[in-house]
């Protein structure tokens, strides 16, 4: 098969995708934005490009750390190269800095913005639609070039994980992994609370010893988060009940298998939450395990596609960029497989190799990177959610 990717040209990379994006910067805004979205839709709406609304439930009440996180992911999915254009919506007096957001992103892709206080309700929406038409003008004009594997940043993902995911499908996913750093690419593996008990093992793979030191604090704060803010002692919750019915039995074995995702590539650094890597290669997000926070941390990271594999089955999709669900679970597949879109399992019953099954899985994988639509676009799997980090004041 010929691995040759077509994506749309950005100013820093390709996307897999042409979509225009409205960005509400505060909680306030979202009910215009979903007004917008759908007068707008009837004149911009085809497989590679819809008018997307980003569901942000905060940028207000927040303050330090927190306020930053939101504010970096919210700019960098608008960065993200799956989105042609943007729509900042400000109400105007939230904590999110709207200016800079709107500017930020305006610096890699055209950007349009409104404040709610300066319009009201119906005016707002009104040049919001106008707006989006202009955007929209040019979006409809944009076609694939051909490049090359090295504009692709891959997120790496599992949820609802049972025996089958670390036999199989997550070391299928590694395959793919390396293959992508190999010719150039970038991988980003989250989930940090998913390698308690495997972090020694991945931190090994550090380009050096200062990343080394980073990844198992990274692990380490993150348990210790839990256990002194939230009372709670991760390995006693862990694996989930679910993981448990799927035949896991301790959290060790369930990151031994979910660390099988980043294949064996050098892992060159560790990356803030929706933070964007400076270089090409293999990196750690800071991220929860809650798959949703998960992904949408690391296409903010920028993520044009990503490979999420369940054991249990998952519908989980994300708002600009296609998520291949895959599973090595024989039964989860036949129940699930408007949902899943591919299917690991003849691993599990001999029928084929680890590496026959990873040359499946990359043909299709390169297939949606050319604009072949995952289950959880046809669905409208529209998921996106911030991993929030503070108290609201």
């Amino acid at each position: 098969m010929e691995e040759k990717f077509y994506g749309y040209e950005r100013k820093d990379g390709y996307g897999t995708r042409n979509h225009i994006l409205i960005i509400p910067t505060v909680t306030c805004s979202e009910f215009l934005v979903k007004k917008i979205a759908k007068e707008s839709s009837k004149f911009y709406n085809n497989d590679d490009g819809k008018i997307k609304v980003l569901h942000n439930p905060y940028g207000c009440g927040q303050t330090g750390d927190d306020l930053e996180q939101t504010t970096r992911t919210l700019i960098n999915m608008g960065l993200n190269p799956n989105v042609y254009g943007v729509l900042v919506l400000s109400l105007g007096c939230e904590s999110v800095d709207y200016n800079h957001v709107a500017d930020t992103i305006s610096s890699e892709k055209p950007v349009e913005f409104l404040k709610i206080q300066d319009y009201g309700g119906q005016k707002t929406m009104e040049k919001g639609i106008e707006k989006i038409k202009s955007i929209a003008k040019d979006a409809i004009k944009q076609t694939r070039k051909e490049t090359d594997m090295s504009y692709i940043t891959a997120g790496l993902e599992c949820g609802g994980s049972d025996y089958t995911s670390g036999l199989a499908s997550n070391i299928v996913v590694g395959k793919i992994s390396d293959w992508i750093v190999n010719n150039g690419g970038t991988t980003i593996i989250s989930e940090v609370p998913e390698f308690i008990g495997a972090e020694h093992l991945y931190a090994k793979r550090a380009v050096n010893e200062d990343i080394q030191k980073q990844i198992l604090e990274t692990v380490y704060n993150f348990e210790n988060k839990l256990k002194m803010e939230a009372k709670v002692d991760f390995r006693k919750g862990q694996p989930t009940p679910g993981n448990i019915e799927g035949g896991l039995t301790t959290i060790e074995e369930k990151s031994l298998g979910a660390v099988k995702k980043s294949g064996t590539a050098p892992v060159s650094g560790v990356l803030k939450y929706g933070e964007r890597p400076e270089a090409r290669g293999h990196y750690l997000m800071n991220t929860p395990g809650y798959d949703v926070e998960s992904v949408s941390g690391e296409v903010a990271g920028g993520a044009n596609i990503v490979m999420f594999t369940t054991g249990r089955g998952t519908p989980t999709g994300n708002i600009i960029t296609p998520v291949i669900k895959i599973t090595a679970n024989e039964d989860t597949y036949k129940i699930m497989d408007d949902l899943i879109d591919f299917d690991a399992s003849p691993i599990m019953r001999g029928e084929e190799t680890i590496d026959e099954a990873a040359g499946k899985l990359k043909e299709l994988f390169v297939s949606v990177a050319n604009g072949r639509l995952t289950k959880a676009e046809l669905n409208e799997q529209d998921d996106f959610a911030i991993y929030r980090i503070g108290p609201t004041y």
